[in-house]
């Protein structure tokens, strides 16, 4: 009997301890990946110059804001230029603000008038040719508005890549999203969710525009490109993220990460 009493005393006593459990891990936070002082962290390759030469301090830092200007450029002359971040990403969401300023660079292509982009999956700056025009990568299109009419932002295009969307290989180079129109020196917050190869989002001030699945390398609009790198039919789970110079001023005050790897 006492024996028995035991047992049981002890079996109650285990049944109150906490089971033993590994530590709940931290949730991922945002971290900002411009530091709102320099380019720390940035690399820059704009086309038909080198590596980390940044060409008439194209790419810049006033105010606490990472400034695209052209006042060095006596012609744009097609010197498409990206600021790449250091570190790629696979499964992420990211968070930017720009805002277009100023007039356009004297050569600058009509289309690029108030046009930028937020380059996503793309192929790291060191494999891009010296006459590279834009990167293999998915673009997050920003654009801004006219004074009269309607002009989306966060649209895709695809330089080297294709993506599928209601199960359709979608191969032209532009499609626009279902954001409204901002125009003027407006601030607009755009978050892209990107699922490795599985999704990526595109959200205009709390509100998702666009969506799409398996990004892949594929079909045109880049040139030149290292075969080595553009091979065609391969999905892009992973790569670099970067923000364009197309000829008009833009600016962006916040570039910030939630990484959803769990590294």
């Amino acid at each position: 009997m006492r024996y028995i009493l035991l047992l049981l005393l002890t079996l109650a006593v285990g049944a109150c301890q906490p089971a033993a459990t590994d530590e709940p891990s931290e949730p991922p936070q945002w971290v900002p990946l411009f530091n709102g002082q320099d380019l720390s962290g940035w690399r820059v390759k704009i086309r038909g110059h080198a590596l980390d030469d940044n060409y008439g301090n194209t790419f810049r830092v006033e105010e606490g804001v990472m400034k695209v200007s052209y006042d060095a450029y006596e012609d744009f002359s097609a010197q498409y230029g990206h600021i790449f971040y250091e570190k790629p990403y696979s499964s992420y969401h990211l968070r930017v603000e720009y805002r277009f300023t100023g007039e356009q660079a004297p050569g600058g292509e009509g289309w690029a008038w108030r046009n930028s982009g937020i380059m996503v999956h793309g192929q790291s700056p060191e494999s891009m040719l010296l006459d590279q025009d834009f990167p293999v990568s998915i673009e997050v299109q920003l654009l801004g508005g006219p004074e009269e009419g309607e002009r989306s932002t966060a649209n895709l295009c695809t330089p080297g890549t294709h993506v599928v969307m209601d199960d359709t290989l979608l191969v032209h180079h532009c499609l626009n999203s279902s954001s409204e129109t901002y125009r003027g020196d407006q601030w607009v917050a755009v978050e892209v969710q990107v699922y490795a190869d599985s999704l990526i989002r595109h959200i205009v001030e709390g509100d998702t525009v666009l969506e799409y699945t398996q990004p892949q390398i594929g079909g045109g609009s880049v040139a030149p490109v290292d075969s080595t790198v553009k091979v065609d039919g391969t999905l892009l789970r992973s790569g670099t993220i970067s923000l364009q110079s197309e000829s008009h001023p833009v600016e962006f005050r916040k570039v910030e990460i939630l990484d959803l790897s769990g590294k």
